[in-house]
């Protein structure tokens, strides 16, 4: 499988550099390049990418709204964060915002590489600073896990071990198209925006050690 992505930063040193680090891996097409938040929604819509590489502090429109209109648009393309900043507030917002994953500038390659391949499988993956200021910063108002069935919340305990759609429907023995519509329900019935979010709620309600 190739994951096509786009890389957004408004500096073009930086975004040569990203350029040649994820050129060496075969499943990884780099199919457009955004200086700013407006340039990566418009090219996100044209090209349909599977992954989104964004930076968050850009000039015309900044990271986070980039990657909320392109979550609420493109729901099978996914955002990965990808700042020099670490901050309670952008961390909590990149992920409401609807961001997969969130990682710094100073990520090895190999790393930055491996989240890439998780976020087009859908999977979360939160380095534990990071983890930690998102359990914080997302606290309240808490969800009412009552109002998920026993198959939806099997599947948020799913979700909140890192598995992708794929993953879950091979351990529930439903099809992917299943996995992502009980997906789709636990989001709207939580009032969540993005399958993070969700298992970071999952993790404080213990679902994840259910399993």
């Amino acid at each position: 499988m190739t994951i096509r992505i786009i890389i957004v930063d408004d500096h073009g040193v930086v975004r040569q550099g990203l350029r040649m680090y994820l050129s060496s891996d075969r499943e990884i097409e780099i199919v457009g390049e955004a200086r700013n938040g407006a340039e990566a929604v418009q090219l996100a819509r044209q090209l349909q990418p599977d992954v989104v590489l964004m930076d968050l502090l850009m000039p015309v429109m900044d990271g986070i709204t980039a990657t909320r209109i392109i979550r609420q648009d493109m729901s099978d393309t996914e955002v990965v964060a990808l700042t020099s900043v670490l901050e309670d507030a952008a961390v909590v917002d990149a992920m409401r915002a609807g961001a997969i994953g969130y990682l710094l500038k100073d990520t090895e390659a190999r790393e930055l590489i491996r989240a890439i391949k998780a976020a087009a499988l859908g999977q979360v993956e939160l380095s534990s600073p990071i983890a930690a200021r998102l359990m914080k910063g997302l606290r309240s108002p808490e969800p009412d896990l009552r109002a998920l069935t026993d198959r939806e919340a099997q599947v948020l305990g799913w979700l909140a071990r890192g598995k992708s759609n794929k993953d879950i429907s091979q351990a529930l023995g439903l099809s992917e198209q299943t996995v992502k519509t009980h997906v789709s329900h636990i989001l709207k019935k939580l009032g969540l925006p993005s399958r993070t979010q969700a298992a970071l709620y999952a993790l404080q309600a213990g679902l994840a050690s259910d399993l």
